[in-house]
């Protein structure tokens, strides 16, 4: 049941792998760090690191499901949408807790396996794993403080908010399969207080605190944060990941020896964000306002899928997939809804079913190759800058 997911050539790859990583971030070196260090102590050496990496996501999870259930379609925290009441106040604070643990346990658990020296190719592949399942979740969750209406951006412009997050978890695993190393990007970590402390504000405050333009600029909160989610990925992410290959290049470091090789990770990547984008701007029956979330989670889970894969061939040194299997059922989805569907309900519950379809063959895909990294009878060396 394993091997068609490791094959026999990266469970060798996997032998001869060391985890090296690089964080400049002076947030992260001078503050979480040191934070994370101390909190490490207070984690009993029993448990197990994975036990640390699944709660920190199941509590991400819980937030996105909380505030679908009192928010849906974006618009508890528009004053557009009367007929939606506000997300209650509760709930904001509660938001702001379960961030604040996900992204602490998220910064102990490596700390707690090398404190246990239980450090191995299961932690690394669980983390980052739900990692880029997690860059779907806290953006969307983000979009519920401003609401698509007034002051904010409308379902359109967060889904391209959301591929800019995927883009920049993409990015820095692309760089890693070109060179080796991880070099861990400086709006994570800012990130994750920027929108803790957007969880507060709007406790303290309500989601009213939001309504406001920003002077000599004439556009609104939302958009602020629009604006600088994309500076985060396109002049911060992207040039460095570039620059970063460009010196393995020269130092005669590349792990891929032609362009078409360094190449291959954004092949599927393009793929997905092609087909979709297609869909969402010439949905027949707009789905993209129709049900904004569904469609956000589709994409988001199938991501997921395409990066685990990723860190898999890079983790193993083997060579990266450039297609998917799951594009087939999204493929003949746009068939059957831009050439012989035109109903709204039948073009939701399409994606609905693409939605189960993908998270059940994710979580298989992860089970699968989680279950039989754990019985490799050998452990990964950690070289790191934490």
């Amino acid at each position: 049941m394993y091997y068609q997911y490791l094959s026999p050539e990266r469970i060798r790859g996997f032998e001869n792998y060391k985890y090296s990583a690089i964080d400049t971030n002076p947030l992260s070196n001078y503050v979480m760090h040191p934070f994370w260090n101390q909190v490490v102590k207070l984690v009993p050496t029993w448990l197990a690191p994975n036990v640390l990496t699944f709660t920190g996501f199941l509590l991400t999870l819980m937030n996105a499901i909380l505030l679908a259930v009192y928010d849906y379609h974006f618009c508890a925290s528009s004053d557009l949408y009367l007929d939606w009441s506000p997300i209650p106040q509760w709930l904001w604070l509660l938001c702001a807790i379960n961030h604040f643990l996900a992204h602490t346990l998220d910064g102990i658990d490596g700390k707690h396996a090398r404190r246990t020296n239980s450090s191995g190719p299961l932690g690394e592949l669980m983390d980052h794993g739900l990692d880029s399942w997690a860059a779907l979740f806290m953006p969307t969750c983000m979009y519920s403080v401003f609401g698509c209406g007034e002051y904010s951006c409308s379902p359109l412009r967060v889904f391209f908010i959301l591929w800019s997050v995927h883009l920049c978890f993409i990015f820095s695993h692309w760089e890693k399969y070109n060179t080796g190393v991880l070099y861990l990007p400086w709006g994570y970590d800012i990130s994750q207080m920027v929108l803790l402390a957007t969880f507060l504000i709007t406790y303290f405050n309500s989601y009213k605190f939001w309504k406001f333009t920003v002077p000599f600029l004439n556009i609104g909160s939302g958009q602020v944060i629009e604006i600088l989610i994309y500076g985060g990925t396109f002049a911060m992410s992207l040039p460095v990941s570039l620059y970063n290959i460009h010196c393995a290049y020269k130092n005669g470091e590349l792990k891929q020896k032609s362009l078409w090789e360094a190449m291959r990770p954004l092949v599927p990547i393009f793929l997905l964000f092609a087909s979709t984008t297609l869909w969402a701007m010439s949905s027949p029956t707009d789905i993209i306002n129709n049900d904004p979330r569904v469609f956000y989670w589709l994409v988001g889970t199938v991501f997921s899928n395409i990066a685990c894969r990723l860190i898999v061939s890079q983790m193993s040194s083997t060579r990266c997939e450039t297609f998917n299997w799951l594009f087939y059922p999204i493929g003949a989805a746009l068939v059957y809804v831009f050439f012989y569907q035109h109903q709204s309900e039948t073009e939701v519950q399409i994606v609905w079913a693409l939605l189960l379809l993908s998270v059940l063959a994710h979580i298989h895909y992860g089970v699968c190759v989680e279950t039989f990294t754990e019985k490799l009878p050998f452990r990964i060396g950690k070289s790191s800058s934490e």
